[in-house]
């Protein structure tokens, strides 16, 4: 597939998911934007798959990787019950943020993915990898926690702990810090170990945030982290430079926004 092609297939489906966040709006037409929205992610896969960024080499995973993934979408939507819907969509969010952190991880550690980058346009790849690796940690942990709750794992009162505003303030300074010095690093090498550390502050940061949160506000908190997978989405369109990623998350992050203000 030519890269002009690919473009018009990206601008296709982002149209399709606008009309499928229209349609979902209005119970009436709730199944027609359900299928605007199964017809753009199968023009965006494909685009992808067989675009020009990737190899013939890399088809084969991906086909592999899409039929595992498929499948497993498909025994979850004729199992699990609708009063379960919130835990399964809670659970997918938390793969949402795992993907993110996994995507940040590789393009940082991939050799050709800031070789040709000016010393400013390096500093704003940096940035993009450490902000999408933060929010995918505080989306992949908080959306476990929330679906721990909302499936009886984990009991459903709030934990309150001393002096929690404190720790979260203590835990974003330390996020920054060691944000501090990610930029200062000369090597993927050294640049490792404050990232790990960013990762597991803001891990912790999501389990933290959700379980302080009870049980009878978790249709609100699955919105919120709604709106936190589609930032981390879009945060990892910017490491892939993917159009269509950044655009999708950013409708995903917006609505979800919304609808947990209006919650």
């Amino acid at each position: 597939m030519s890269e002009n092609l690919a473009t018009v297939s990206y601008i296709g489906a982002t149209i399709l998911f606008i009309l499928s966040l229209g349609g979902l709006s209005n119970q009436e037409t709730a199944l027609r934007g359900n299928l605007y929205g199964m017809v753009g992610m199968a023009l965006a896969v494909l685009a992808t798959v067989f675009g020009p960024s990737v190899t013939m080499a890399g088809v084969p995973w991906l086909v592999a990787a899409m039929l595992v993934g498929g499948s497993v979408g498909i025994y979850a939507a004729r199992t699990v019950q609708m009063t379960q819907m919130p835990e399964l969509v809670a659970l997918m969010h938390s793969m949402v943020g795992l993907a993110a952190m996994l995507v940040g991880f590789s393009t940082y550690i991939d050799p050709t993915a800031s070789s040709q980058l000016s010393s400013a346009a390096h500093a704003i790849h940096a940035l993009e990898i450490y902000i999408g690796i933060f929010i995918g940690a505080v989306t992949f942990s908080g959306s476990i926690v929330a679906f721990g709750k909302l499936s009886g794992r984990i009991g459903g009162s709030p934990l309150l702990l001393p002096g929690r505003h404190f720790l979260n303030l203590a835990g974003l300074l330390v996020v920054a810090y060691f944000g501090y010095q990610f930029f200062l690093a000369t090597s993927p090498a050294a640049g490792m170990t404050p990232l790990i550390v960013m990762t597991i502050v803001a891990l912790l940061f999501g389990v933290h945030m959700v379980m302080a949160i009870g049980g009878a506000d978790m249709p609100v908190v699955v919105s919120m982290l709604n709106s936190y997978s589609g930032w981390a989405a879009a945060a990892t369109g910017f490491m892939l430079s993917n159009d269509l990623l950044i655009v999708t998350g950013a409708l995903v992050g917006s609505s979800g926004a919304i609808l947990s203000s209006i919650m």
